[in-house]
């Protein structure tokens, strides 16, 4: 238990220490990804939420709007994936990856299930 409290006392003065840098790093993160087809860029920042949407001009040479949409909405959700990495390596000092990434999915569970076996399983 003790390994355990110097631990987790390590990992807070380390965010303490580098927490507002990484936290800026991660503002700062932001994602083009373009569609197999190469018709269509979409950029997401560190949310996932969009921030530009490119598309090319050959795109309306046969106009299909599901299809457009849809290829949007996944090339939407690829860049955010590559976000969501990204912000998780950033802050992979500081944090582990499962538990950040345990955070960022909002599954409660799992993040207390880490704690709880980083305590040595007590709950």
């Amino acid at each position: 238990m003790r390994a355990y409290a110097d631990e987790l006392r390590d990992m807070f003065h380390l965010l303490q220490d580098q927490g507002l840098e990484l936290h800026a790093k991660a503002k700062e993160v932001q994602v083009t990804e373009t569609s197999p087809d190469g018709l269509v860029s979409v950029t997401v920042g560190p949310r996932g939420e969009l921030v530009r949407i490119d598309l090319d001009p050959r795109i309306y040479r046969r106009p299909d709007a599901r299809k457009l949409a849809d290829t949007i909405a996944e090339t939407a959700w690829r860049a955010a994936g590559v976000v969501r990495e990204r912000i998780t390596e950033i802050f992979s000092a500081v944090i582990p990856p499962e538990q950040f990434q345990a955070h960022l999915d909002g599954d409660v569970e799992a993040v207390l299930a880490q704690l709880a076996s980083q305590m040595g399983g007590r709950r």
